[in-house]
């Protein structure tokens, strides 16, 4: 099924003690209020966490919701879908089900004291416990699936959405004796979750392979609420990938840009999901403001992503009328711009190496690095174009790598980066990056590691190539460096010791001690087309966004690399991404200016849109001929000049997103 721009996901987690579900539903109304508001494709319930159908079911009638009136509720919810072009996948659930828990204990994952795993932590009741596969709970789900396909009718089914796969350490008896056959050691937490994940991708390649052979037209997608390298052995059980990432929901602003960059790399059409709730899924009866889902929505076209909208259907089955005045207002504009949108592939400078690929199957790590997410502010602030990569990914498609903080030195890397650097390629390596800890052998940035520093935190001085335009005096390094010695390379910052650590009887003043003076190891390094940061300056810069850190990057990246992509005379708030659409000889350049702020204890918040006046733009397009320059839906014209093998023009207002079509006689 090709992936659709205007998505909605449809909730239906209904608790049994909620009488009349379903009973005011009207199949005309609810489709022609998503008609209405713009949307394309819904996800609808077969299955919910509680463990009841929504459907005809010929081998469960008796997990049929007990007070959901229109038996037919999901059938009728396809069809009256399907007469209004909407494509409808169906929802069902994997490893939570209530109804399951209750009847099947023992179906249920342990730890190695034998407590039920509840992945949420959160007191009862709830439906977290998670089911072990390995349990008769598998024959469960597939006869579930094989029902769900009989009651529906392949013919019907556009895709299935499968969610929650999650790797749980389960010590449970049937997992201790299969662990114990592959040679794994049950009694360690790492190598039970190691186990978990290599189950869990047998599991979906199996799902896969039963619903292709009993709906062969049906996209399939497994949630995990990210996508990461993990997913490149099991690719090929998926159709497209879907990116849940509601930013007030505990991912925050950062999670989709830094996970998309990632996974637009994998082949795979790919849909962005936020949410309507002011808050998280459940959030009955709220809304997400109307400049915050613009956003939402408008970031995800602009890495090449359709969009997904999630709701909850009220029990009764009625949809609520501003809710989808809300997805309307903002689905009537995705649906203007998405023809330029659709098929475009991005257009970068830059790869950055995801610390990602070195997380193990035994669970260390987890979550996004926090060294990725600072490397994307910081060159989202500094408006480069960059993909995030995997290590099997061509280096060449880049005039400079990053490496940030932790990327795990291997004699295979190794080599694949002195060819890039041979070739005329630009790195950036940071702290660990790139280096042997164990041998002290000397790395591609000429210097070898010796130990951490025996300074949690110590001081840089900036100079006229490392920090211009900062004072020419000591900043804090916020993070504990690594001490490194320098072989066949230019030092060009110093570390600066403080009088002492902070530690034991020693301190001074609230934080830190201050600045002896002393010189320390070196802390900015160049060798040939490599610059080294011995600090782990991207995830100080996520910890404490120093600006020193952004200006001394910005001016490493300028030592490196010429001709950037854009550039542009706004503030560090505005984010911009350039899409090309080859076939229409043309490229798209995204220009979005949305302020967050942290109004609340747990969340940010966009309320307003703040307006740009007279903004500056410059575009390398090196020996492309331009023809000309227009906002797009709009097709307003703009003034542009060529100064060289540069495109410059000027914005003269941007109010929240701004798309500016870029035509070429020929790509």
């Amino acid at each position: 099924m090709k992936q659709r721009f205007r998505q909605v996901h449809l909730d239906f987690h209904t608790s049994e003690f909620i009488p009349g579900v379903g009973k005011d539903f009207d199949a005309e109304e609810f489709a022609r209020t998503l008609h209405e508001a713009r949307v394309n494709s819904i996800t609808c319930f077969a299955r919910c966490h509680h463990g009841w159908l929504y459907y005809p079911s010929k081998l469960q009638p008796e997990m049929i919701h007990p007070h959901l009136e229109n038996k037919n509720l999901l059938i009728e919810q396809i069809e009256a879908c399907h007469r209004y072009d909407i494509k409808v996948p169906i929802y069902t659930t994997v490893q939570w089900d209530a109804a399951v828990a209750r009847m099947h204990p023992e179906w249920l994952s342990v730890d190695d004291e034998g407590n039920y795993i509840n992945t949420q932590g959160v007191p009862e009741p709830h439906f977290y416990y998670t089911i072990c596969l390995n349990s008769g709970y598998r024959e469960y789900f597939f006869n579930h699936l094989e029902d769900l396909i009989d009651s529906i009718g392949a013919d019907r089914i556009d895709g299935l959405f499968l969610d929650i796969l999650f790797p749980v350490d389960c010590a449970c008896e049937r997992c201790t004796a299969e662990m114990t056959k592959r040679g794994y050691n049950p009694a360690e937490k790492s190598e039970r979750k190691a186990y978990s994940n290599a189950m869990l991708r047998e599991f979906q390649m199996e799902t896969s392979a039963f619903i292709r052979e009993r709906a062969p037209h049906a996209g399939i997608f497994y949630n995990s609420s990210h996508v990461s390298p993990r997913l490149k052995p099991i690719l090929d059980a998926y159709t497209h990938l879907e990116i849940e990432s509601l930013p007030s929901g505990g991912w925050g602003y950062m999670h989709f840009p830094t996970t998309v960059r990632y996974a637009r790399q994998l082949g795979k059409d790919l849909i962005g999901m936020t949410g309507k709730f002011h808050t998280y899924w459940g959030d009955f009866h709220s809304f997400k403001n109307k400049a915050a889902l613009e956003y939402e929505c408008f970031q995800m076209l602009a890495f090449g992503a359709g969009c997904s909208i999630g709701d909850q259907l009220d029990p009764r089955g009625t949809l609520s009328k501003g809710t989808y005045e809300l997805i309307g207002h903002v689905y009537s504009q995705v649906e203007a711009k998405e023809p330029y949108c659709i098929g475009a592939k991005p257009v970068t400078e830059i790869g950055v190496l995801t610390p990602e690929e070195f997380y193990s199957d035994k669970g260390e790590g987890g979550g996004l690095p926090t060294a990725l997410v600072g490397l994307v502010r910081m060159l989202q602030e500094l408006a480069y174009q960059f993909d995030i990569i995997d290590s099997t990914h061509e280096f060449d498609n880049y005039k400079l790598l990053i490496l940030p903080d932790r990327i795990q030195y291997s004699p295979e890397l190794e080599k694949k980066l002195r060819g890039y650097l041979e070739r005329g390629g630009k790195i950036i390596g940071s702290y660990h990056s790139g280096l042997d800890l164990d041998g002290r052998k000397e790395s591609i940035f000429g210097v070898s590691y010796e130990k951490e520093s025996d300074y949690y935190r110590d001081f840089i001085i900036p100079n006229d190539r490392i920090g211009k335009g900062l004072p020419q005096e000591e900043h804090v390094m916020y993070l504990r460096g690594a001490q490194v010695a320098a072989h066949d390379t230019e030092v060009l910052v110093y570390s600066v010791k403080p009088y002492f650590d902070r530690a034991g009887e020693k301190y001074c003043s609230h934080q830190h001690a201050p600045s002896s003076g002393e010189q320390g190891s070196p802390a900015v390094t160049k060798k040939g087309g490599a610059v080294y940061f011995s600090h782990p300056i991207f995830e100080i810069y996520y910890k404490n966004a120093a600006r020193w850190c952004k200006v001394m990057m910005k001016d490493a990246i300028e030592m490196l690399m010429t001709d950037k992509l854009l550039s542009h005379s706004g503030p560090s708030t505005l984010i911009t991404t350039i899409n090309r659409q080859k076939e229409q000889k043309r490229d798209i350049v995204h220009i979005l200016n949305y302020v967050t702020l942290r109004r609340s204890k747990d969340i940010e918040i966009i309320e307003d849109i703040i307006p740009l006046y007279n903004t500056e733009f410059r575009i390398f397009v090196g020996d492309k001929n331009v023809t000309g320059l227009r906002l797009v839906p709009s097709g307003k014209l703009i003034d542009y000049k060529m100064e060289g093998r540069y495109l410059a023009f000027k914005l003269d207002k941007i109010e929240g997103h701004e798309m500016v079509c870029i035509n070429y006689d020929n790509i």
